[in-house]
C-alpha cells in the first residue's frame, strides 16, 4: 500500500505550475470519438483519469499517440466495438461515451459509473436526455445498454439542476442529431465552454443563449481539429489555499484570472493577497486571515471543488466562518479528519446561507461553522476522494509534525506530478510503499 508522508508547520514559498484541467481533458478525449478524423489535444494532463479515458476510447477502436508530455493525438477511424466493459477501474466518464457510440455504431454499452463518493450524482439526467432524443436505454446489473434506430433526434431538454456532465452528454448527443436541440438550465462552467469551442472547431453549430439555454443544430458529419485544454482552475485554487493556510507565498503559474474571479473575491475577503500577472497569479497569506461567510454554487458561483481546500485555510483564520455547501450534499464529510487534527468545525443540516438550497430539511449535514485560528496537529489520514484528498494534504502541510496519508490513488487520479510540484514550493513530502 502506498502512502504519502507529509511534514508541515512552515510557510510554503515559490512557484508552482498548474496542469491542464482534468475535467476538461477527459470530456474532450471522449468527444474525439465523434469523428473518424484525427483530433489533436494540447495541454492534456498526465494523471490517472486521463489514462482511464484513453482506455475507454482505445477499447472501442481509437488509436492514441503522445507527443512529448502533454500533446495527445487521437483517431477513431471505425468503432470496432460499441461495448466498454473491461476497464481497469470504474469512472463516471464512461457514461459520456454513450452518445458518441450511438452516433458511430447505433448502440452502446458502458459499465456502471464509479467516481468519488461525495453525494448523489444520478445518471437519470443523462438517460432522460438520451431518451428524449430517441435512444432506448436499459440499466442492467453490469451497466447501461443503449440503442437508437437511425439518428438521434433533436429535442427540448430541460434539466432540474444544471448538471455539468448531463449537459455534456446532451451536447455530445445533439451535435450529430437530426434537427434542433435546446438545452434549458444547462451548466455554464468554463470546461463546458471549452468543450463547445472544440465541437465548433469540428463543425458543430452551437449557440449559447441567455438564461442557461444552449441551442444546437445537428450536422451530418464532424471533422478533426486541434484544441487546447484550459488550465485546471481547481488545481490553481488548491495551490492558492496552500499559500493562505501555511501563511506563505506561492506564484501559481498558468492560473487564469477569468476562471477564478469568484475565488479571488473570497481570497480578498478573508484578508489574503493576490496579484494577477500575465503568466499566472501570485498568492500570499503572510498577513493573516479572517473569517468569512461562504456559499458554494454552480458557475459563476463559488465552485464546490474549491470549498475543501479553502475551508482548510479557514481553520487558520481568526474568528468564525460559515460555509454553506449547496452543490454536493455529502461534501463536508472530510471535516471529521480536520477535527481529528484539532480544527474547530461543526456541521449542521440547516441551510446556513443567504437562501435555502435544494438540501433544505433533508437532514444532510451540508453547512459548516469553522472557528479559528486553531493549531493543527499531524495524524494519520485516509483520503476519501480527489478534492478532499488534496484538502487533507494541505491540512498536513499546515499541521505541526508528520502526517501519513493513505488512499492516495485518489490523488493520483486527479493530479499530475503532485509530489514534485509540492517539493518545488518547499514541502517535505515522501511517497512510501508498505
Amino acid at each position: 500500500m502506498e502512502s504519502l508522508h507529509i511534514t508541515g508547520g512552515r510557510p510554503l514559498s515559490g512557484s508552482i505550475e498548474v496542469s491542464g484541467a482534468k475535467n476538461g481533458a477527459s470530456k474532450m478525449i471522449i468527444a474525439s470519438m465523434l469523428t473518424d478524423e484525427e483530433v489533436i489535444l494540447k495541454n492534456v494532463p498526465r494523471q490517472r483519469e486521463t489514462g482511464i479515458t484513453e482506455e475507454i476510447v482505445t477499447t472501442v477502436g481509437a488509436t492514441t499517440a503522445w507527443e512529448g508530455d502533454h500533446v495527445l493525438r487521437l483517431k477513431t477511424p471505425v468503432v470496432s466495438t460499441a461495448s466498454v466493459r473491461a476497464l481497469s477501474e470504474k469512472n463516471r466518464i464512461s457514461v459520456l461515451a454513450i452518445a458518441p457510440l450511438l452516433h458511430r455504431a447505433g448502440e452502446a454499452f458502458v459499465p456502471l459509473v464509479g467516481g468519488d463518493k461525495i453525494g448523489q450524482r444520478p445518471v437519470n439526467f443523462h438517460v432522460d436526455a438520451l431518451q428524449k432524443m430517441g435512444a432506448i436505454v436499459e440499466a442492467t446489473a453490469d451497466g447501461y445498454h443503449a440503442t437508437v434506430n437511425g439518428r438521434l433526434r433533436g429535442a427540448l431538454i430541460e434539466f432540474p439542476y444544471p448538471s455539468v456532465m448531463a449537459t455534456e452528454t446532451a451536447l455530445l448527443a445533439a451535435v450529430l442529431a437530426d434537427g434542433r436541440t435546446v438545452i434549458r438550465n444547462a451548466a455554464g462552467e468554463p470546461e463546458i465552454k471549452g468543450l463547445i469551442m472544440m465541437l465548433q472547431k469540428m463543425g458543430a453549430v452551437i449557440q449559447i443563449n441567455s438564461g442557461r439555454n444552449i441551442e444546437i443544430i445537428g450536422v451530418e458529419k464532424l471533422h478533426g481539429c486541434e484544441a487546447t485544454v484550459m488550465p485546471d482552475r481547481i488545481e490553481a485554487a488548491s495551490y492558492a489555499a496552500m499559500a493562505l493556510g501555511t501563511r506563505g507565498e506561492i506564484f501559481v503559474k498558468g492560473a487564469e484570472h477569468e476562471h477564478l474571479i469568484t475565488f479571488l473575491n473570497a481570497v480578498r475577503k478573508i484578508g489574503g493577497e493576490y496579484r494577477v500577472q500575465d503568466d499566472g497569479i501570485w498568492f500570499s497569506g503572510k498577513d493573516g486571515l479572517r473569517g468569512i461567510e461562504l456559499e458554494t454554487g454552480t458557475h459563476p458561483g463559488f465552485m464546490t471543488d474549491w470549498q475543501q481546500p479553502f475551508l482548510v485555510a479557514l481553520t487558520q483564520a481568526e474568528g468564525t466562518s460559515v460555509v454553506h455547501e449547496t452543490v454536493m450534499e455529502g461534501r463536508l464529510g472530510y471535516t471529521e479528519a480536520l477535527k481529528k487534527m484539532g480544527a474547530d468545525v461543526t456541521l449542521f443540516s440547516n441551510c446556513l446561507g443567504e437562501s435555502p438550497c435544494r438540501f433544505k430539511e433533508q437532514n444532510y449535514r451540508h453547512s459548516a461553522v469553522v472557528n479559528g485560528a486553531t493549531t493543527l496537529k499531524a495524524t494519520d489520514l485516509e483520503v476519501p476522494d480527489i478534492r478532499a484528498g488534496l484538502a487533507l494534504a494541505i491540512a498536513a502541510l499546515v499541521a505541526e509534525g508528520t502526517s501519513v496519508l493513505t488512499g492516495i490513488h485518489h490523488l493520483d487520479r486527479g493530479y499530475e506530478r503532485l509530489e514534485e510540484k509540492l517539493r518545488g514550493v518547499g514541502a517535505t513530502i515522501e511517497r512510501k510503499i508498505s
